[in-house]
């Protein structure tokens, strides 16, 4: 139960930084502070729910493309976000481009920064316990 936890707070804020990064470095890319809670969320349930069925239909129907699923996913779930209210918008046919791939590489390198990251910080909050000792 706590690896799962663990697992989705790590997609969860890897999703906030791949969407705050495509806002910070694109200019078309924009995110209303109000909702920006509301905006990760439902990108992450998307990228939750679709991931799998992108990876399958590839795989299933065009396995060349299969390295290619994660950055449909994205673009599908960056596309259901956007429609679902104002909070976040994305303008231009470059800037979609652009920010799909500016999110899921952020995505791709915070999936694998952050949980090392989180050990590295145990394993020091641990060593100044046991210093304190």
């Amino acid at each position: 139960m706590i690896r799962m936890l663990i697992r989705a707070a790590v997609f969860f804020a890897s999703a906030a930084l791949g969407i705050l990064v495509a806002s910070w470095v694109l200019d078309d890319v924009r995110i209303q502070v109000s909702g920006f809670l509301a905006v990760v969320v439902i990108y992450s349930v998307i990228q939750l729910v679709i991931s799998p069925f992108v990876m399958k239909m590839a795989a299933r129907h065009a396995a060349a493309f299969l390295g290619g699923s994660g950055l449909v996913a994205t673009f599908l779930a960056l596309l259901v976000a956007v429609a679902w209210g104002d909070a976040l918008s994305i303008s231009g046919v470059g800037t979609w481009i652009a920010a799909t791939v500016v999110v899921w590489l952020t995505t791709a390198l915070a999936t694998l920064a952050l949980p090392f990251l989180l050990v590295k910080a145990g394993v020091q909050a641990a060593a100044n316990r046991a210093e304190t000792r």
